[in-house]
């Protein structure tokens, strides 16, 4: 019988391993950028068309290839960086596995031109399917251009698992963000399909994150930075302003490589305390560097997860700088009264502070309030206390304290005198909420615990889908349009979506660059929160997660249910909670949320009484 193990030619074997390093046209941006940075480049220009399908170039001035470094880049586990296997754990370079252009070369038609500022001529070499196919001296300046064109042109079955243009180009701003963030002395440039996306110039950290991420963001910094022998930690944290729905402007580098760590996400958002609203996440751009004998980055092919020896000790050292440079900022606005000349002239000022006074104010009902039994809260009960009138510092004598109203959209208060249907046992029910978060009510021969976001999120989840499938949006115009301007990955979102979002109300117009102007929204968008909305639904599609595949129209209907519901801690009136209630009944799926989860509990009558052991 013949022998059937045989060895794969190095052209297949480049194009499996091209699986683990390559997976998209972002992967593939990654590495040549690396590559640049690595090769002292102080300018580096990225060049895609149709989102990286059909060409990805870089273009850099570093110190270029010899003809012979050139051809040999192209080899299986060719490196420059590795010689001993001690290197390993001492790498400070980015690239160092020696196979993304091997990788690069089996599923893409590259070519590479370099040379060095010594030679007189540069090398020019091109390769398809593994295999070089042409290799000449050309004229060209100090550095290396190398482009890969129709990627994945000879493995058709994964160009077909590419998703569209707008999508692989978000990609690949996300992996030039993490490249340009870590090397603000370098100058990067973006160009998709002939138009400038990036340009950003040579400068400090606080230039390259405002360049980035905003310039709303340059007041809106707290600078951090601790030193000690261990490792150093600098960069910025958001101010609590900032804060998102989503895990939106993230970023952790460790010796200036871009890392995914939710271990260290938890310290940055531990720090915050409860200076976050509930379900917030910071935005952040912290900087690590420390001993690379400390950490493993060679446990992920992209290179962005890695192990620390001791992950304890970031984790406090993190929690720790954090905290220590939100303390200066929250102490930051403090008064200085040297700045007003007349308030020096007051006498709680000028005149000393005598022991008669200091008698007659220590006996006071007041001051013993806030000082008694160490508590900043103790109040006199009884009606000779100072604080008994302290509302009215609030509410004037004039008015009445109004209840609080949650706008459950346009359509979510029918008449409330409408016949309720079974499964309630009679007209005559009432609601109650415990928590501002759940609501009980009467329901058969027993009582229904709802909860009350969940349950709005299946109403709004239907009517939206209702609206959009038989095209009976209902749109309030904006008096005066309002101008959107958002990053440039967002710009490039919202125009893929355009169409399903205008499905849903709103009346969004692209007006270049990456401004657009907003002329009208869906019916139950509260006036002056129109920006916001747009923002976070952004927000939500790109971070919307789910087992199943959506069109983009479901995702898009799904985050707006969500982003509309009334939220857990809201209080609700009895007549806003039955109509709720009502019209989660009147639902096709009443039981269960958009994502599953279920929306009420049934206590009924005999389980209730087993309970009580009757």
């Amino acid at each position: 019988m013949a022998d059937i193990i045989q060895l794969l030619p190095d052209n297949i074997a480049n194009q499996i391993a091209a699986g683990e390093v390559i997976q998209r046209p972002a992967s593939a941006v990654k590495e040549l950028l690396e590559n640049a940075v690595d090769a002292g480049a102080t300018e580096i220009k990225l060049i895609v068309t149709d989102a990286g399908k059909n060409l990805i170039q870089v273009i850099d001035n570093g110190k270029g290839m010899s003809e012979t470094d050139a051809r040999m880049a192209f080899e299986r586990h060719a490196t420059s960086k590795i010689k001993v296997i001690d290197d390993l754990f001492h790498i400070k370079t980015m690239g160092f596995r020696g196979e993304a252009l091997a990788s690069i070369a089996a599923v893409a038609q590259v070519e590479l031109k370099t040379r060095r500022a010594d030679d007189e001529l540069g090398t020019f070499i091109e390769i398809e399917n593994s295999t070089v196919v042409k290799q000449e001296p050309c004229a060209f300046g100090v550095g290396t251009s190398i482009s890969m064109k129709n990627l994945f042109f000879n493995v058709p079955a994964r160009r077909n698992f590419l998703k569209t243009n707008a999508s692989e180009l978000r990609h690949i701003i996300d992996e030039f963000i993490r490249v340009a963030m870590s090397f603000p002395h370098i100058f990067f440039s973006l160009t998709s399909n002939g138009q400038d996306v990036f340009h950003l110039e040579k400068g400090n950290i606080k230039q390259r994150v405002t360049q980035i991420l905003g310039s709303s963001y340059n007041a809106k910094l707290v600078n951090v930075k601790e030193d000690t022998d261990y490792m150093n930690i600098y960069g910025f944290v958001g101010k609590p302003d900032t804060a998102k729905k989503t895990r939106g402007d993230q970023y952790f580098f460790v010796n200036n490589r871009y890392i995914r760590s939710n271990y260290l996400n938890h310290a940055v958002t531990n720090s915050f305390d409860n200076l976050l609203p509930k379900d917030s996440y910071p935005s952040y751009v912290l900087f690590i560097d420390l001993d690379p004998s400390q950490i493993d980055i060679n446990v992920h092919p992209t290179k962005q997860e890695i192990k620390f020896e001791d992950e304890k000790i970031i984790y406090a050292f993190i929690q720790s700088a954090v905290k220590h440079a939100l303390a200066q900022f929250s102490i930051a606005p403090s008064l200085d009264f040297s700045l007003n000349a007349e308030i020096q002239q007051l006498d709680a000022v000028n005149k000393p502070f005598s022991q008669d006074h200091q008698r007659s104010a220590s006996s006071s009902n007041l001051f013993q309030s806030f000082t008694e039994k160490h508590q900043a809260h103790k109040i006199e009960p009884n009606e000779k206390s100072e604080l008994r009138h302290w509302k009215e510092f609030f509410v004037s004598k004039d008015e009445t304290p109004a209840q609080t109203n949650i706008e459950l959209g346009t359509d979510l208060l029918p008449e409330l005198n409408k016949t309720i249907a079974s499964p309630f046992d009679s007209n005559e029910y009432s609601c109650l909420q415990i928590n501002n978060s759940y609501i009980v009510s009467t329901f058969r021969s027993g009582f229904i615990l709802v909860h009350q976001q969940l349950a709005h999120e299946r109403v709004l989840y239907e009517r939206y889908s209702k609206m959009v499938h038989h095209k009976q949006v209902a749109v309030q115009k904006i008096l005066f349009p309002i101008t959107l301007e958002l990053a440039v990955a967002d710009a490039i979102l919202l125009e893929d979506l355009l169409p399903e979002i205008v499905q849903l109300g709103f009346e969004i117009e692209h007006f270049g660059n990456n401004t657009f102007i907003i002329q009208g929204t869906p019916a139950d968008i509260k006036q002056g929160n129109e920006k916001h909305s747009i923002e976070l639904l952004l927000e939500q599609f790109k971070h919307f997660s789910s087992e199943m595949k959506f069109s983009k129209r479901e995702k898009l209907i799904r985050c707006m249910a969500r982003q509309q519901s009334i939220k857990a801690g809201q209080s609700l009136g009895e007549e806003e909670m039955k109509t709720l209630v009502v019209d989660l009944f009147e639902c096709n799926t009443p039981n269960v949320s958009p994502a599953g989860n279920p929306t009420y509990i049934e206590y009924k009558k005999d389980y209730i009484e087993r309970m009580f052991e009757r």
